[in-house]
């Protein structure tokens, strides 16, 4: 027997979990920000043999823990990522603002930074051109995770410093691989 591949959505209204037939919504408190095709939860869940997004990890991945900034304002968005970015084997350090994510990057080296753009106080194209200026973060890959979506906010992010700008909703496989081959 067959079992229907089922898509999980992550929107944001209220906090809790919606199930409608094969479609499961996590719901926050923003907009939407995740697609994630159950294909990637496991092939068991669903009869696929895809890579699954919580895969395991080899000894060789766990012999470095590879750090990981997550930058976003609204806290279930730098929650799932962290979630997400930790069981992938990152050791995650998560910031609410701009500010924060810049004197996080003083005191530790990341291996990788995940940015909003839209943030107060200080968008994610002048901490993207602050975090380039600091000693050791020229080459650093950074990816733009954001709602915007006009037809130059992909160049902005890349003109100021973002190695990708992935537009949400993003699925979460995608994110994992840009940032493997980054």
């Amino acid at each position: 027997m067959r079992v229907p591949k089922t898509l999980i959505l992550l929107t944001a209204f209220r906090k809790g979990l919606i199930m409608q037939g094969n479609y499961v919504s996590l719901v926050a408190i923003q907009s939407v920000f995740f697609n994630f095709p159950s294909q990637h939860l496991s092939p068991q869940a669903n009869g696929s043999t895809g890579k699954p997004v919580f895969g395991r990890q080899s000894t060789k991945d766990l012999e470095r823990k590879r750090h990981a900034l997550v930058v976003d304002d609204v806290a279930d968005v730098t929650d799932m990522l962290s979630v997400l970015l930790t069981h992938e084997g990152y050791e995650v350090v998560t910031a609410d603002s701009a500010f924060a994510a810049i004197d996080a990057a003083r005191r530790h080296k990341f291996d990788v930074i995940i940015s909003d753009i839209g943030m107060p106080g200080m968008n994610g194209y002048d901490l993207a051109r602050t975090l380039r200026a600091l000693p050791g973060y020229d080459k650093v890959p950074m990816v733009a995770v954001t709602g915007f979506s006009m037809f130059d906010d992909r160049r902005r992010s890349l003109d100021a410093g973002f190695n990708a700008h992935l537009t949400k909703p993003i699925e979460l496989r995608a994110l994992l691989d840009l940032i493997e081959h980054l």
